[in-house]
């Protein structure tokens, strides 16, 4: 079935609609529009076209109003064609950029400040997920002795990045096999990518079987999946703004409260939804509204995200909210905090 073509004016009053129900969470009506809006029509004439509009499925009409909503395919609509571009002003980007000076430089710390950060521009859930490292390439380790049975491992990679390690040591460390075990870690792991480090580790290092460095060669074997993953292996995001978002008025309804609630305390819902579409982002901006995400659990709710980066690593942030939220400021955040993000970890390293 072909899909039917909106006219201008059918385009013009669905963006009226929504922006009228993005401010005021309440059915829309004709004489509303015809009102607030220098449209040019006489309110009958408006009706009409908002009910060619409910019969082409961009706006619902509930039973108990005479007003329209905005549907799901409304929503896509208004976020590809009709909304204001997405842009921020000076002064919100300077509050931003304000915002997000920290002097702490650990990662967990910066992204737990832009969570937050995210959540009070937008008044919606706010989720970042950590830096992912399968594609990180190893450029060099650094060996540092903390003590006889401590070392500091220091992994730089390519993007400028670097991490961090403490290794247990069982055996008190010969402090002239340090310099050397560097050397044979870095001849044969300099270059790979985590992810091929993790799965042939134990097999580049089978010849050190016995003499001096084999307890630590040993260690490092053990630890393989440990120091070559993600910066935290028990927690793959940050959530926040529970407070923002139950201030808006869907959340007035007790069965909506419960909906939202399960979502704060199950964020793998979010990051499973983040995670399957990562490989069609390309580096975008990426809109799921309602029913398009194909999850039971955000079927009420649109999601906003978009990937930051460092060199060839990375992790995603985003907003969830309900699907009557501020489109155009909640891209155009997302979009500068995500660029944000990536410039204040590349001065983190």
């Amino acid at each position: 079935m072909q899909e039917y073509e909106l006219t201008d004016r059918e385009k013009s009053i669905l963006r009226y609609v929504i922006h009228q129900f993005i401010l005021t969470a309440s059915p829309v009506g004709s004489r509303n529009i015809s009102k607030r809006y220098n449209v040019g029509l006489s309110p009958a004439t408006i009706r009409n076209i908002m009910a060619d509009l409910e019969e082409t499925g961009y706006l619902n009409h509930p039973h108990t109003s005479a007003g329209r909503i905005p549907t799901d395919k409304g929503y896509r609509l208004y976020v590809d064609m009709l909304m204001d571009p997405p842009r921020l002003n000076a002064s919100e980007k300077r509050y931003l950029q304000s915002s997000m000076e920290i002097e702490s430089f650990e990662v967990e710390d910066i992204i737990k400040l832009t969570a937050g950060i995210l959540s009070d521009i937008t008044n919606q859930l706010a989720l970042v997920t950590f830096p992912k490292f399968e594609n990180a390439i190893l450029e060099r380790i650094q060996l540092v002795t903390i003590s006889s049975t401590r070392i500091l491992v220091v992994l730089s990679i390519k993007s400028g990045f670097v991490k961090t390690i403490t290794l247990e040591i069982a055996n008190d460390v010969d402090q002239k096999t340090v310099p050397e075990l560097e050397r044979i870690l870095n001849e044969r792991l300099s270059g790979l990518r985590f992810s091929e480090i993790r799965n042939t580790f134990s097999e580049r290092f089978r010849d050190y079987g016995s003499g001096e460095l084999k307890p630590i060669i040993r260690v490092f074997i053990d630890s393989a999946n440990k120091i070559f993953t993600d910066i935290k292996t028990n927690e793959k995001a940050i959530l926040s703004g529970a407070k923002n978002i139950l201030k808006q008025p869907e959340f007035e309804d007790q069965h909506n409260i419960e909906s939202v609630i399960e979502l704060i305390e199950d964020k793998d819902v979010i990051i499973h939804f983040i995670d399957s579409n990562a490989s069609h982002s390309e580096g975008k901006i990426q809109v799921s509204i309602g029913g398009e995400s194909k999850m039971d659990k955000l079927i009420d709710y649109s999601l906003v995200t978009k990937d930051y980066s460092i060199g060839n690593i990375g992790g995603t942030m985003g907003i969830v909210g309900p699907k009557r939220m501020q489109y155009s400021k909640s891209i155009a955040s997302v979009i500068y905090l995500a660029e944000l993000l990536s410039e204040v970890l590349k001065k983190s390293d």
